[in-house]
């Protein structure tokens, strides 16, 4: 008992989907959009789950960014204070610093490349998804985001090999 989804319906769900890049230009526009855009088309079945799916991917990578700055806190405090310390020594021994002096310098490096992989890590998987989803969209399929928390509830109905085809 399957209706078709109208070209309509194809096309607000991959705007909901492409809306989320709105955030590099307008500040949180990748939730006020799709939100926006979900709301006014929700009776549509097919539009009210690429709204959900969005949003819901848009919230879980927000709380992986939080959840990996809250990590970095203390890493940056302990850093901040040997910098302060490295400055100090400098200041007291101006011409005399001497490469040994400055504590765990490796360590930071380390994290900050850790740190900076895993953000481009959800940079990539963001585009990749975000993409996918709104291809998907475009041709009428359901899509479900990896690693997407479900904040709002979804329901996404598996699609048999003959809809997939038509």
């Amino acid at each position: 008992m399957e209706t078709t989804v109208s070209e309509n319906q194809k096309n607000l769900g991959a705007f909901i989907h492409l809306s989320t890049f709105l955030k590099y230009f307008i500040p949180f526009a990748n939730f006020f959009a799709p939100l926006l855009l979900w709301t006014l088309n929700k009776e549509k079945e097919f539009v009210d789950n690429h709204g959900k799916q969005a949003i819901n991917f848009q919230l879980s990578i927000l709380l992986y960014v939080l959840i990996l700055a809250l990590l970095c806190v203390p890493f940056f405090i302990v850093f901040a204070t040997d910098f302060i310390s490295l400055v100090e020594i400098i200041d007291h021994h101006a011409r005399e610093v001497r490469f040994s002096e400055i504590k765990n310098l490796s360590g930071y490096v380390v994290l900050f490349c850790i740190v900076a992989l895993l953000v481009f890590g959800l940079f990539v998987l963001e585009l990749y998804a975000v993409i996918s989803a709104t291809v998907k969209a475009s041709k009428g399929e359901l899509y479900k985001y990896p690693f997407s928390i479900p904040f709002i509830k979804t329901t996404i109905k598996k699609q048999s090999k003959d809809e997939h085809t038509s």
